[in-house]
């Protein structure tokens, strides 16, 4: 296999990915950190590398991870005008870089439930950060409301919503168990407010909720399909299409990359190794492909061509189908947690063995092992 080439996708896809900046603010104890470390892979807030910026903040990233987190703090500093006037400074100095990923993309400003206050600190900072970003209210450690979330609301009225969550499980004294709560609702909002070049960054290291990893891996195998299909459509024989594998290659990883894996060449190898069956038992490929096989050397490039745009297209849309499937499954078998990467391919052979043959199915496999020529 020409690691060369998984090396240059992997790399192209993450950096395509960008990063998408988070300010967090709130009063000591009211569980910045878990909440970060409950919505995030890669456990940042405990784990990344942190330096401080200014008094009242500090950025905090780690390698590999889309995600930087400013850490912002001194709601209870006897000094805090001077300090919030520093952030602001920081923040207006972000927003003028061309560079939208070092730009701070929306900020929490987190309160404690059991509080129920809203000081004034914490209004004169979501006032200013709301002048240069969106600012989201949230709740922390939420357990009963009492019309709190709307009293926040009302005394934060530049925040662009309010959302209450309880991070971790909690266990009361009488041994009944809270669940976790809010926080797919929270994911839903801040994909709506980032900036649409920064979606797929966030919604890459979000862990929360599957359902906008999955819109997006659609969306990229959509772009993906429709590239192969202007690719094959060139005159060129179709014995001669592995100029497609690079596309289909770079799919695969993207896709790996927006479900939050930090994926490694010899995975993209197995990845490939896997997809060699599957893609070749789907419907639709059974169909076109027989059909191609059924051309006629004398064939015009035109109708040639016609075909191959058809057939790549529908291989690709079938090969990155199936893999979301793949993804999809293991994460369900998972829980919360992100399955282990051969457990994923794993999943992918699976059904892979699942899928159902036909009599074309040794040649629909000669002409996908064409496709892809480094599989072995």
């Amino acid at each position: 296999m020409h690691l060369d080439t998984i090396k240059r996708e992997i790399e192209k896809s993450k950096g395509e990915l960008g990063r998408c900046n988070l300010l967090i603010a709130g009063r000591t104890g009211v569980g910045k950190s878990t909440l970060i470390n409950s919505i995030f892979h890669g456990r940042v807030a405990t784990t990344g590398q942190g330096k401080p910026v200014t008094k009242a903040a500090r950025f905090v990233f780690k390698e590999g991870v889309p995600l930087g987190i400013w850490d912002t703090r001194g709601l209870e500093m006897a000094d805090f005008k001077e300090a919030l006037e520093e952030l602001v400074q920081l923040v207006d100095r972000k927003a003028a870089d061309p560079d939208l990923s070092h730009h701070i993309h929306v900020a929490y400003l987190c309160l404690h439930e059991d509080g129920r206050r809203v000081q004034t600190a914490e209004r004169d900072l979501c006032r200013k950060l709301a002048q240069h970003m969106p600012v989201l209210g949230v709740i922390t450690k939420a357990r009963n409301d009492e019309g709190f979330r709307a009293e926040v609301q009302r005394l934060l009225p530049e925040a662009r919503n309010v959302v209450r969550v309880r991070a971790i499980t909690e266990t009361l004294d009488d041994g009944h168990k809270l669940q976790p709560m809010g926080l797919e609702d929270l994911i839903e909002v801040t994909m709506g407010l980032v900036p649409e070049g920064i979606r797929r960054a966030f919604g890459a290291v979000q862990r929360v909720s599957l359902r906008h990893k999955r819109q997006l891996a659609h969306r990229t195998v959509f772009k993906s399909a429709g590239m192969a299909a202007v690719t094959a459509a060139t005159p060129i024989p179709f014995a001669d299409a592995a100029v497609l594998v690079p596309i289909q290659l770079g799919m695969l990883v993207r896709v790996s990359v927006l479900y939050g894996f930090d994926i490694t060449e010899p995975y993209v190898k197995e990845l490939v190794a896997a997809a060699i069956g599957p893609t070749a038992a789907t419907a639709g490929g059974r169909v076109i492909v027989a059909n191609l096989l059924k051309l006629s050397p004398g064939a015009g490039t035109m109708l040639g061509g016609a075909i191959s745009a058809a057939t790549a297209a529908t291989l690709t849309a079938a090969l990155g189908g199936l893999y979301i499937a793949a993804l999809d499954a293991a994460f369900a078998k998972s829980g919360s947690d992100s399955p282990d990467l051969t457990k994923v391919a794993a999943e992918l052979r699976n059904q892979a063995k699942n899928a159902k043959g036909d009599t074309q199915s040794t040649r629909i496999r000669a002409v996908i092992r064409k496709l892809w020529p480094f599989s072995k």
